[in-house]
């Protein structure tokens, strides 16, 4: 008998990705997996580009930008800037990485926002031509949150494009389709052509999106942004120090997310988990780094 998963992977369109680090934030370990150590860790930013074999340069997220540290200045925005430190090189953010690469800005047609936080929106204006991909709801929850409820919301609103309103697309008015059957059974089909699915994945913020693809080299990923913050964390289930579940939108809807990434992996190992903030994932990638 076929898996339905499996079925639906061999179904996808293949495309070509590439990982990038926008900067990075620091934390203690205790905080992000509980009965961690208190050591002060990095937590990598990271982006991926995704080359479409007919439509072209897709983002999924951005990581941070020099416009974190300008909206960040001032109070009551500076809170967010202590509470995380972030360190980045100019020549780190997206859009130089990618220039460095022969990508111009221009040429990206899709940038996919996991949710509205800071380090995954950062250099959202850096990139003029792109259509937004995102959920209408994750968009609605931070559009109006101001001062201190911003802050808490990880939501700067300067970093939005002014058009974003005009620029974006929302998931939730694009078809659906079976994703990971057992798991997370729905998929939204963003390009319409099976080559990116867009995956609810509750908890960590309102709307927050995952996205499911295979690569040009058979490789399924499932890209999971917030939903964990480490490899170690789904790989063996634990979650993170309670003070973390303070900024959650639901608490009980992070667990049960991340419970099925467990029991996903445990069942699926050849699928590539990627917590967008995994310095272990980000390494593999990158040894000599």
């Amino acid at each position: 008998m076929i898996d339905p998963l499996s079925n639906c992977l061999a179904d996808l369109t293949r495309v070509q990705v590439t990982w990038f680090k926008a900067g990075y934030c620091t934390h203690p370990e205790a905080i992000v997996l509980r009965q961690g150590r208190w050591k002060t860790m990095q937590f990598p930013a990271l982006f991926a580009l995704i080359q479409h074999p007919t439509i072209g340069n897709i983002l999924f997220d951005t990581g941070y930008s020099d416009r974190f540290f300008q909206e960040t200045h001032a109070w009551p925005h500076r809170l967010y800037a202590l509470v995380t430190p972030v360190f980045l090189q100019p020549e780190e953010s997206a859009i130089q990485q990618l220039q460095q690469q022969g990508i111009s800005p221009d040429s990206i047609r899709y940038i996919v926002i996991s949710h509205f936080h800071a380090d995954h929106i950062g250099g959202l204006r850096d990139f003029p031509n792109a259509e937004f991909i995102c959920s209408q709801s994750a968009y609605e929850a931070v559009k109006h949150q101001e001062g201190l409820w911003a802050v808490k919301a990880g939501f700067l609103a300067g970093l939005l494009p002014p058009d974003f309103e005009q620029r974006v697309r929302w998931v939730e008015q694009q078809p659906t389709v079976s994703a990971l059957p057992g798991w997370f059974d729905v998929g939204f089909d963003i390009l319409g052509d099976r080559s990116l699915l867009a995956i609810e994945l509750p908890g960590h913020a309102t709307g927050q999106l995952g996205l499911l693809l295979v690569d040009t080299q058979e490789q399924p990923y499932f890209l999971v942004a917030d939903a964990c913050w480490s490899s170690r964390a789904f790989q063996e289930l634990v979650p993170p120090h309670a003070i973390a579940q303070l900024i959650f939108s639901d608490a009980t809807a992070y667990r049960t997310t991340l419970e099925k990434l467990h029991h996903l992996h445990q069942k699926h190992p050849e699928i590539r988990i990627v917590p967008t903030h995994c310095a272990d994932f980000w390494r593999a990638q990158n040894p000599m780094e």
